[in-house]
């Protein structure tokens, strides 16, 4: 199987075990009383280099990264670089994340919060707003047309915005007639983990003008944020080099302060 198959397998079993512990009424509920939402298209709108910096304790491809880290203190060192949104890894079995990590970055910072996770189920959209996240990831290489349209639609129908992430030019037209506002293109192919760092360029070139564009896995250096620029994009996704930076807020600042071509700004 691949790294992906594996997920998702995992994936179906912790949504089955998650339902028993807590009936899908109860999220609702929960999801129903959230009126603190911070606007994440919005932050990503602002001018310049607009970073989501991610915490993120592991991956399958690198096993661990930083397990011991405190989400808390790396969210704050985020917010005091300059970013835009905290994106958390709550994925438990391979990321090694949890909602956890989610709740304690929120709550010591004022950005927007994305949840990142392989969501397949309406259970988990609920559960999504009831952990107190503003954003949540949805891959369409993993939904159907079907269930990726249900998902957004209930996504906004709780207030959560949603951050839609491609990989290639079939997922770019699957979403050509949707109401997506922010669009990441994932660098990494998430069947085999492999990056290529100059996809999300080729690839936005084919996206409607308006999306906003957020080019994500593969930065590592001030010299891709630079290249990147160069070809129009000027939002990113970062979690392995923010993570492992031994000065995030410093390394944040610097990306942040790179000069953006005028066009871009929109």
């Amino acid at each position: 199987m691949s790294f992906l198959e594996n997920i998702l397998a995992a994936k179906q079993a912790e949504i089955a075990a998650a339902r028993n512990l807590k009936p899908q009424a109860e999220l609702e509920r929960l999801a129903a009383k959230r009126e603190d939402f911070r606007g994440f298209a919005e932050s990503l709108a602002r001018p310049g280099v607009r970073v989501i910096a991610e915490i993120k304790r592991a991956s399958p491809s690198l096993g661990d990264i930083r397990p011991d880290l405190h989400p808390g203190d790396l969210a704050l060192a985020y917010q005091a670089g300059g970013a835009a949104a905290v994106s958390v890894l709550t994925e438990p079995a391979f990321f090694k994340g949890s909602a956890k990590d989610l709740k304690r970055a929120r709550e010591v910072v004022e950005l927007p919060v994305l949840r990142k996770d392989f969501i397949l189920d309406p259970y988990q959209v609920y559960e999504t707003a009831a952990m107190g996240a503003d954003a949540m990831l949805l891959i369409v290489r993993i939904l159907d047309d079907e269930r990726l349209s249900s998902l957004l639609a209930l996504a906004h129908g709780v207030g959560l915005e949603t951050l839609v992430e491609i990989h290639d030019e079939a997922d770019a037209k699957r979403i050509a007639a949707l109401d997506v506002p922010v669009v990441g293109i994932n660098n990494r192919d998430l069947e085999r983990f492999q990056t290529d760092v100059d996809r999300a360029a080729r690839l936005a070139a084919r996206l409607p003008r308006g999306a906003a564009v957020v080019a994500a896995s593969g930065i590592r250096d001030e010299a891709d944020i630079r290249k990147s620029l160069a070809t129009g994009l000027r939002r990113f996704l970062v979690g392995e080099t923010l993570v492992k930076a031994a000065d995030p807020t410093a390394l944040l600042k610097q990306w942040i302060s790179l000069p953006v071509p005028q066009i871009l700004n929109s």
